[in-house]
């Protein structure tokens, strides 16, 4: 591992093995017969854990641990398997997520059936057979990606007017920054050849003519997504979020978070949280563009209540690289249909627009995670935070730079200097690796997306995430992505950026526990700590780097409550036997988790 980086180890100094004044003097449940991976640098590895009222007790060899046992204390034997903390999102949609769930799976291998058009217009067709979506007036789906497609084109709503010409239907990119309707959906927006192209966003053109596609890029097509939210009832909002924590607890996060809000979906989460205790934490940033209505307490909180808060605000200051919208300084391989030689994406905003939000979440102690996938975006979150910077002072903000896909060496430099943590999206090797290096940035760019090994070079914590839904909140996957770099094809992307195993576990943890002021609390087996725990099948710092996309996620468990189990397949969501509601929500996930593909 990269010496320089041994220096932030003074972050996360462990406890002592043993409260010095422990409650009452048995534990609760003690694991042991574990590989316990601690991700405490003072104490790397034990034997077992014990848990006392959710939080870790003790850790340490069995025979001592064992001690701790009374009457009542449940004793456990994990049989060899690893234990770790329980994985903490650094940046992802877990609403959103549950909008993937109840959607048509328009993903590519090896995470859905979509390889072509013709397959996409089934998978949509199959989707409004389901029975319980016969009964919507719409049809949607999630995940097409024109890099995977044979075609290698997006659809348009000629493609989409094959499936119905009678229901709107709304399909949205991998990328999450790309939408495409069929004419009927184009109708009920009122989009037509006059509609003109709003601020940071294009209204694809059929060829030679001024009428839609039925392509939306960007704000085109977030201006059609935000009526389609508005328009979900409360019941449909909780069976989306519920949805989502399902998921992120099959792939063992504790912690998720909903990284682009509106303020209604903020107090949906909110009051959802007060009827009873949410599975896993959730902690939400609201689009700082959409209204700051509920950056004041309740909402806003250094602390979870019932398992939610609001931790801050995002901004997003372009699109997505594999999508062509992210903004560049050099122009892109081979440029969109209908885009000159000379395209390099376009900015959502102005500078001075720029520096008003980043200021404005200075000035009002936000803390601010900001979108920037270009580096031209990249640029330009720069020198925002510059001018904040000097006009509010340097303090410890803990601002984060999301995805910074495409950032030069000057610029992960420049995110030291000013104290902003980089959030690395590492399974773009994986996902479009390939096309990013064959036609949309070419070889040399493509080596070095998410720069991880920069960042290291100069003694940088990191975070890494997975974006879902752009891609499924699979942990070992992100996991596998930053240690390996590997493309579809097999091509590692960039050797010089990959890490080893234990950072990349720290990017999934303690450093994301970091980025969330909850690095005392989280992120580590340490005694005092919540006690969220993932027990997983093999141990991810002795098995050949490449299987590690093959562990299975065995048990989830937060605050010492077990949460989901791969023997039963069950989380908390689908075992609400005491609501009627909750069991109506979990009976509509399950009819349609046949189009979720579970690993193994």
């Amino acid at each position: 591992m990269k010496a320089s980086i041994a220096a932030l180890s003074a972050l996360f100094v462990s406890a002592p093995i043993f409260a010095t004044s422990p409650p009452k003097p048995f534990a609760d449940t003690i694991y042991h017969n574990a590989q316990v991976i601690t991700v405490n640098d003072k104490q790397p590895e034990a034997e077992a854990v014990a848990i006392l009222n959710g939080k870790i007790l003790a850790v340490g060899e069995a025979e001592e641990i064992l001690r701790l046992k009374g009457d009542r204390t449940k004793v456990v034997d994990l049989k060899g398997l690893t234990m770790i903390p329980g994985f903490i999102d650094a940046h992802g949609h877990v609403m959103n997520t549950g909008l993937q769930a109840v959607s048509a799976n328009l993903l590519s291998p090896p995470d859905g059936p979509v390889t072509d058009i013709a397959s996409l217009q089934q998978a949509l067709r199959k989707w409004a057979e389901v029975p319980v979506n016969k009964a919507q007036d719409f049809i949607i789906g999630f995940g097409y990606d024109d890099s995977q497609l044979k075609e290698q084109i997006h659809p348009t709503r000629f493609d989409l007017d094959k499936v119905s010409t009678d229901v709107p239907i709304l399909i949205i990119h991998q990328s999450g920054h790309i939408g495409v309707m069929n004419s009927k959906a184009l109708e009920m927006m009122k989009l037509t050849a006059t509609s003109k192209n709003p601020p940071g966003g294009v209204i694809r053109r059929v060829k030679d003519s001024d009428e839609p596609n039925g392509v939306l890029e960007e704000s085109a097509f977030f201006g059609a997504l935000i009526p389609l939210f508005t328009q979900i009832s409360p019941d449909e909002n909780e069976m989306l979020f519920r949805a989502g924590m399902d998921l992120y607890a099959k792939y063992g996060y504790t912690t998720a978070q909903e990284g682009r809000s509106m303020s209604d979906s903020v107090k949906t989460m909110y009051e959802i949280a007060q009827q009873e205790p949410l599975p896993i934490d959730v902690v939400a940033y609201t689009d700082i563009q959409l209204g700051t209505d509920t950056l004041t307490a309740p909402y806003l909180s250094n602390s979870y209540t019932n398992g939610f808060r609001l931790g801050g605000v995002k901004l997003t200051l372009d699109g997505s690289p594999q999508g062509k919208t992210a903004w560049l300084t050099k122009p892109y391989l081979i440029p969109p249909e209908g885009q000159s030689a000379e395209y390099r994406g376009y900015p959502i905003m102005s500078d001075e627009e720029a520096e008003k939000y980043v200021g404005m979440a200075m000035e009002n102690g936000w803390q601010l995670l900001t979108h920037a996938n270009g580096d031209a975006s990249i640029d330009q979150y720069i020198r925002a935070v510059k001018s904040a910077t000097a006009k509010y002072g340097a303090k410890e903000r803990r601002f984060v730079a999301i995805h910074a896909q495409t950032a030069r060496e000057d610029q992960v430099q420049a995110f030291k200097d000013l104290n902003v943590i980089p959030s690395f999206f590492p399974m773009h090797t994986f996902y479009w690796g390939d096309w990013h290096a064959q036609s949309v940035l070419g070889d040399e760019r493509a080596e070095n997306i998410s720069p991880t090994g920069w960042a290291l070079d100069r003694g940088m914590i990191f975070t890494s995430h997975h974006d879902a839904p752009v891609a499924f909140p699979d942990s070992m996957r992100v996991y596998s992505a930053t240690v390996n770099r590997i493309t579809r094809s097999g091509r590692i992307l960039g050797k010089d950026q990959r890490v080893s195993a234990m950072t990349a576990l720290k990017a999934q943890t303690i450093w994301s526990a970091y980025q969330h002021f909850e690095e005392d609390t989280k992120g580590s087996i340490e005694v005092g700590k919540v006690a969220d725990l993932v027990f997983l099948s093999d141990n991810p710092l002795t098995i050949d780097p490449m299987k590690l996309a093959n562990i299975s996620v065995m048990t989830t468990i937060k605050n010492g409550k077990i949460i989901y189990t791969k023997a039963s397949d069950k989380t908390a969501l689908e075992s609400c036997a005491s609501s009627t509601k909750c069991q109506k929500l979990a009976s509509h996930t399950m009819m349609i988790a046949g189009l979720i593909p579970h690993k193994h």
